[in-house]
């Protein structure tokens, strides 16, 4: 099998994730039409287009994990194996998208199916190309941006975030010189999260899609470019970006933090070829969650290794949808003395995670309501809230104060919202109701099938004395006590324990359990009593 963008499409359709829209769809609609869907949607009839639109793909867990093979929780260990071990790519001569190609005048980007998403959008905007330059040691780099169609043959690329393509240009732009560039449209989850993890200094984005999808991503030699493309691509522009510089303004555009972004200025994009599959499909990623969610396993992977590296005991973590999958992180850790600190510095320096919340592994990182009340019942602000100032900031959050010419920094913050080392663990039990595991509420409900269980004559005073026994030999909780004498009946253990207590005998210790009056176990009164 080839980890190709149509068949990730097929196995979608086959497992019923996919809708196919055969009626006729006006472009405006579409990114509406898929955000009103459960499902990733295939419009077969776009207006005026003769190339189908795929979108919503990756909108959903589910199906993210399906075009892995596997459950979305363990997308993130794909990621983990394309970084313990890469596959290079393999360069072939040819492959599916070449089966058509168009140079010169038969360049025109307005017969893509390119749709319009948000209603502030500057224009039709290219959101999901795979973008592959050449270094200057000639080793490949890959990430995705995205295109404003301007003309015919030329878009705008943003590219305002400093990244290692923004690098390649103004290196070129210095020279007045154009870097070429393919533009892959059309691919595989393996190579689109590839292409946006933040790979370390040495190892290719490529290399590692091909360790996620277990072979070797295949790549064929452009046409008028001697920067390689994806060979199972749908489409791919052969391009440069221009020597124009950052002197246009481009946008405005729907982010991935669900908000509208600002005009950006951007550089140029030279389309010289276009290639495609002969029954092209087009890729229109939707914004937000179709950046969002595949952005996850990005992160959480990054935050396993750092915590694996810093000797961290690592439960689970959840990279939020309400943190855009970037922002934030909420890491559950089997705790020892100073870990919590430690893993929140772990976490904030893993990735751009702006602020991480660490719990003890009794706290579902995927509950929100159970975060939350770690972070009520466990944190002080001035003893568990560590902020660190001056740090790299991701430019596409709002919250920034941006001033002309001054890079942007941001301040990160961790909440240490795990159980205190200095307190007692009792204060931290958590309810649990007695026989909730061995209960089944149907046993109980519809027409009663016979009378209650008779009421047993009991010597009370008898089993005051026997209940004194026990107690005298350790502290027992009220409901281990009913479990002991459960044959005389809780009504009966309940007038005993009653007799002890008129007689003074009755007494708890500092957990709450039931003891006898003077024993070792016994709880002393505060002072202040």
């Amino acid at each position: 099998m080839t980890y190709s963008f149509r068949d990730m499409v097929g196995k979608l359709r086959q497992q019923g994730h996919i809708e196919d829209i055969e009626k006729p769809v006006d472009i405006r609609h579409i990114a509406a039409l898929v955000d009103k869907s459960e499902k990733a949607l295939v419009f077969h009839n776009v207006n005026d287009y003769s190339m189908p639109v795929v979108s919503g793909i990756a909108n959903g867990r589910e199906r993210i994990g399906a075009a892995f093979d596997c459950a979305y929780s363990e997308v993130y260990k794909r990621l983990d194996a394309g970084l313990s071990n890469p596959i290079e790519p393999e360069t072939i001569n040819g492959g599916p998208v070449r089966d058509v190609v168009l140079t010169g005048d038969d360049v025109d980007l307005f017969e893509l199916p390119v749709p319009l998403f948000s209603i502030h959008d500057g224009g039709p905007m290219i959101t999901v190309g795979v973008t592959i330059a050449k270094t200057e040691d000639g080793s490949l780099n890959a990430g995705i941006y995205r295109f404003l169609v301007r003309e015919k043959n030329l878009t705008g690329i943003d590219i305002v975030t400093p990244n290692d393509l923004q690098r390649l240009a103004l290196a070129a732009f210095r020279k007045g010189e154009a870097l070429p560039i393919t533009i892959n449209l059309g691919t595989h989850l393996a190579v689109n999260i590839g292409a946006t993890y933040r790979a370390p200094l040495g190892l290719s984005e490529l290399s590692i899609a091909g360790g996620m999808a277990g072979k070797a991503i295949r790549l064929t030699p452009g046409e008028t470019s001697d920067v390689p493309c994806i060979a199972d691509a749908e489409i791919v522009l052969e391009a440069e970006i221009l020597p124009t510089g950052w002197t246009k303004p481009e946008g405005r555009f729907g982010e991935f933090t669900r908000l509208m972004g600002g005009l950006h200025w951007n550089p140029h994009v030279r389309v010289k070829a276009i290639s495609m599959r002969k029954d092209a499909m087009y890729y229109a990623l939707h914004m937000p969650w179709e950046v969002i969610l595949p952005g996850a396993p990005n992160r959480e992977a990054a935050v396993r290794r750092a915590f694996k590296l810093a000797n961290l005991d690592l439960v689970d973590v959840n990279i939020t949808p309400g943190g855009s999958c970037y922002f934030h992180a909420v890491v559950s850790i089997r705790k020892r003395p100073g870990d919590a600190k430690h893993a929140i510095m772990a976490a904030l320096i893993a990735s751009d995670i702006k602020h991480v919340v660490v719990v003890d592994e009794d706290i579902d990182v995927f509950n929100g309501t159970d975060v939350e009340w770690a972070l009520a019942t466990r944190v002080q602000a001035d003893r568990d809230i560590v902020t660190i100032p001056d740090l790299r900031a991701k430019p596409l959050d709002p919250s920034l104060r941006i001033r002309p010419g001054i890079t942007p920094v941001t301040t990160k913050c961790g909440i240490d919202a795990t159980i205190p080392d200095d307190l007692p663990r009792e204060r931290f039990e958590r309810i649990e109701y007695a026989y909730a595991d061995e209960l089944d509420l149907s046993d109980y409900l519809g027409a009663a099938k016979g009378a209650s269980t008779p009421t047993v004559d009991i010597n009370v005073g008898d089993l005051a004395k026997r209940v004194n026994a026990t107690l005298e030999k350790e502290p027992v909780y009220f409901a281990a006590l009913s479990e002991m004498f459960e044959e005389e009946g809780f009504k009966a253990l309940s007038r005993a324990l009653g007799v002890l207590h008129s007689e003074g005998a009755l007494w708890q210790d500092d957990k709450g359990r039931l003891c006898l009056a003077g024993s070792e176990f016994a709880a002393e009164p505060p002072p202040s009593i």
